[in-house]
Formats: C-alpha cells, sequence, structure tokens
C-alpha cells in the first residue's frame, strides 16, 4: 500500500491497548488518519516521508480544552486566526473555546452560530466550542447543548466582563438539575464572592497584596459547594484552572467518594511562583492567582498521584494596554495569561527538573484532556486516530521573547525565561496545519 505520510523515528505511540511508550517505528497516515504502525525499517511505501532528526520524537498533537479566543467583540485582544496559529506552534492542534470574552458570549444557540461563522474560514487547528451558563439562559440549556456545545462554564464570582453574569448558590443549583436532565457537564470558575468582598483591599504594586485579595479560601469554600451540588445531583462537573493546594482534600475525599468531578490546572501554576513576580509585574496577574513555592509543589504532587486529571492553558489575553493598565496596579490591570504558544514547553521544563517523564506530560496535555471532551479521535498515537502530530526536540533550550510570539498582543508572563523543548513541526491530519475544522460532540 502507498500511504500519504509515512514519518520515521521514536514516537510514543500506543499499540494493542499498553500505556504509550517510546518506540522507534514508523506512523503511516492516509486520508488524514493513522492508518498503520510499525516497529522501525518496515518500509512502507509512500507519497511523502519525514525522518526524524536523532534529536526528535513524535507526540500526538495537545488538546487545549480552556481557551479564549474573544473573537467575535474583542477581536483586537485575539481572534481565531492569530490563536490557532499559535497553538500550533505551540503543538496544540485542537482548542475549545470558552464562551466569554467574545461579545455576544456563548449562552445561546443563536451566539454559538456567531460564533462559528467567525472561526470557520480562520482555524489552523480544529475548533470546538464551550457554552455558558449564566443567570439568564438557565432553563435553556438543553437547546445550546443541542446545538453543539460541548459544555456549559459558570462562574460564582464576577467574571470580569457585565455580559457574562456569574452564578448565585440557587442559581448553580438549578444549573446543576438543568444539566443532569441530559447529562450535561458544568466547568466551573470557583472562587467564592463572600470571601473575595471580605478580602479586597486597595491593590497597588505589590503581588503578595493580589494574592491577599484571592486567597486560597475563595477556592475552597467555592470547590466545597461545587462538591455539595454535585452529590446531591450527579451531575458531571469540572473544576477550572485549581491553583490552591488547600482545595485538594476535599477534592480527593469526593472522588474517592465515586462523585464525577475532574480537576485542570494550568502551565502558569506548575512553571512559576509567587516569590519571583516583581512588584508591577502585571503580565503575570490571572485569576485565581499563581500562588507561592509550596503551593506549586503541592499541585505536581497531586498530578502525579492523579488528583488533578489535565493541564491546560486557560490562554486569556488582552491587549498591552490592559495588561499593564494602572501603571503596574494589580487591582487595575487585566487578568489573564498568554500561553496557548508554550504551554508545552513551560510545563515540560518544569517537569524535567523533577524528574518527571515527558509521556506524563503528554497524557496530562494530549491525551486527557481528548477524553475529557469526548474526543475520541484526539489524543494518542494510535491507528485509527487523526494523524495531529508534533515533532518535538525535548532537550533543545530556547529563550522567549513575547515580540515573536503568534499570539495577537506581545505580551506573555514567560517573556524572557529561557525552556526546554522546542516544537519544530505540527501535522493537522497528516498536513500543515491551516485547514481547522470546527468540532461537535
Amino acid at each position: 500500500m502507498n500511504y500519504d505520510l509515512v514519518i520515521s523515528g521514536r514516537a510514543l505511540v500506543a499499540l494493542d491497548h499498553h500505556p504509550p511508550t517510546f518506540t522507534d517505528v514508523e506512523v503511516a497516515v492516509s486520508d488524514g488518519r493513522i492508518t498503520a504502525i510499525a516497529p522501525a525499517g518496515a518500509h512502507f511505501e509512500a507519497t511523502q516521508r519525514v525522518q526524524l532528526a536523532a534529536d526528535e520524537v513524535l507526540l500526538p498533537g495537545l488538546v487545549d480544552t480552556h481557551v479564549h479566543v474573544n473573537e467575535p467583540g474583542r477581536t483586537e485582544w485575539e481572534g481565531f486566526a492569530s490563536a490557532t496559529r499559535a497553538a500550533a506552534a505551540g503543538g496544540v492542534t485542537t482548542i475549545i473555546d470558552m464562551p466569554l470574552n467574545s461579545i455576544p458570549p456563548t449562552v445561546t444557540p443563536e451566539a454559538l452560530e456567531v460564533k462559528r461563522a467567525a472561526a470557520r474560514t480562520q482555524t489552523c487547528v480544529d475548533v470546538g466550542f464551550w457554552g455558558g451558563a449564566v443567570p439568564g439562559n438557565l432553563g435553556s440549556l438543553r437547546a445550546l447543548h443541542d446545538a453543539g456545545v460541548f459544555g456549559f462554564k459558570a462562574f460564582l464570582a464576577p467574571s470580569g466582563v457585565d455580559e457574562f453574569g456569574h452564578l448565585d448558590s440557587a442559581q448553580l443549583d438549578a444549573a446543576l438539575e438543568e444539566l443532569a436532565t441530559f447529562d450535561g457537564l458544568l466547568l466551573v470558575h470557583a472562587e467564592d464572592p463572600g470571601v473575595l468582598d471580605a478580602s479586597a483591599n486597595a491593590g497597588g504594586a505589590g503581588y503578595d497584596a493580589y494574592v491577599s485579595s484571592r486567597p486560597d479560601e475563595a477556592e475552597v469554600v467555592a470547590i466545597s459547594r461545587v462538591i455539595e451540588g454535585v452529590r446531591r445531583t450527579g451531575t458531571r462537573a469540572h473544576i477550572l484552572h485549581l491553583s490552591s493546594a488547600a482545595a485538594l482534600p476535599e477534592l480527593r475525599a469526593a472522588r474517592a467518594e465515586g462523585l464525577p468531578i475532574t480537576v485542570e490546572t494550568c502551565p502558569h501554576y506548575l512553571a512559576l511562583a509567587s516569590e519571583t513576580i516583581p512588584d508591577g509585574g502585571t503580565q503575570f496577574k490571572c485569576a485565581p492567582p499563581i500562588r507561592d513555592e509550596a503551593n506549586r509543589d503541592a499541585l505536581w504532587q497531586a498530578l502525579c498521584d492523579g488528583d488533578i486529571d489535565l493541564v491546560v492553558s486557560d490562554h486569556s489575553p488582552s491587549t498591552a494596554d490592559l495588561k499593564f493598565a494602572g501603571d503596574g496596579d494589580f487591582a487595575q490591570a487585566w487578568g489573564g495569561i498568554a500561553g496557548v504558544q508554550l504551554g508545552l514547553a513551560a510545563v515540560w521544563t518544569a517537569a524535567a527538573e523533577r524528574d518527571v517523564p515527558l509521556d506524563d506530560v503528554v497524557r496530562w496535555m494530549s491525551t486527557a484532556p481528548a477524553a475529557f471532551a469526548g474526543l475520541s479521535q484526539k489524543g494518542l498515537i494510535e491507528q485509527g486516530r487523526d494523524a495531529d502530530l508534533v515533532v518535538f526536540a525535548p532537550n533543545e533550550r530556547f529563550t522567549v521573547h513575547a515580540s515573536e510570539l503568534l499570539h495577537k498582543n506581545p505580551v506573555t508572563a514567560y517573556d524572557g525565561t529561557e525552556l526546554r523543548g522546542v516544537v519544530r513541526r505540527t501535522f493537522l491530519r497528516g498536513a500543515d496545519p491551516g485547514a481547522g475544522v470546527l468540532l461537535t460532540p
């Protein structure tokens, strides 16, 4: 058989349903799918052949289920063309877009179609969409589900944009009860507004003051409320961007109880720490905040123990004017980390320092997010799956320069940082990125 593409070299492959391992193989691709995997030396015939260099490995494309593209409405912050180019450059072949900060937010079937129309001709990688659960659309979530969103995001505290309201306790209960009727999934930004109000301060350039304004307790209280709701309704829930290790004991107990709760964290919580954030460094501002080194170590331990399921970027960019508003005042600057292009390198750099193997990193950033979103064709180099593949040089180092990234705005918390691991080429269904499709569950 003459295949469209054969890639030869060391690859992280899944064979016979065993855990993926690095093996010298030939991976054959036809019609965008992985059609055969054989030991090195099989000499498959192909229209195109790629031989990996000695310092390269082949990985499955990453699946990033937490990306804010912001188009339409705030396209000057980020758009589908720039976001998906940056994703592909970072080895991400699938993203799922959050329902805010676009205008309109993705809270109705009509708004979903507006979002799809904006994305349809611009995507370099595959794109799916989350819907939103807000006070104004409770009772109508089934229609949005049937229109093709992967699940519903809700905030328990103000989101930062007026058009995407947060749910109070009664509304959270109502959303969970409604989703239970059709096995929907609720993704929760879990910070408690009462704790945030009680912790508010005058802000300023000091990062410690910002962390004090969003303490661990805000996450712990909110997550406890979500757990109670899941216990009562049986609805599937997902904790977004966990930053506080203080919430882990209750999450661990809830999952041991069998409650259907999954948990993610983000590269910036694993690679950065509050001790190194300078005064006025608002490029590091996000919510919940980056916490201290001891907390970071506890998140790593939870990942390795299986208490956290996946690692996704929470790519949430803005214009430089917004990101540096207030001349270094954390209370005035927009919160969000631009990182979809750098997530793999940031996590791998920190993982290698801890002797965590690359296959674990890939599991957290590709296989697990794909399974979480129900994307059965993604997340593994396995016969029958989409040929979404990444040529990665794990030991090559580079220094991040914000101006060289493909994000729309040259702002990132990683500017000037040396990272380990370079994406040398990305394949989407066996071809160069540029023909992404819009996904539905």
